[in-house]
């Protein structure tokens, strides 16, 4: 059974494993709370959401074999 997370959290580290990013992420309790969009985090690392205003960092680099 995986954990959910409250969307309160402002800050998201997450793995290369993510990938590829959408926001709201299904571990999320409000995983309906906007429509899904993908955020392109590979070329900076961080991406912001542009509707819930989510900031997710990526942590270490991508290996670019996560299509």
């Amino acid at each position: 059974m995986s954990e959910r997370h409250d969307n309160t959290q402002r800050v998201i580290e997450i793995t290369e494993n993510d990938l590829p990013l959408h926001c709201p992420m299904p571990q999320q309790t409000d995983w309906s709370a906007h429509p899904r969009v993908y955020l392109p985090i590979e070329a900076r690392g961080d991406a912001l959401c542009p509707y819930c205003g989510t900031l997710y960092r990526l942590k270490g680099k991508p290996s670019g074999s996560h299509h």
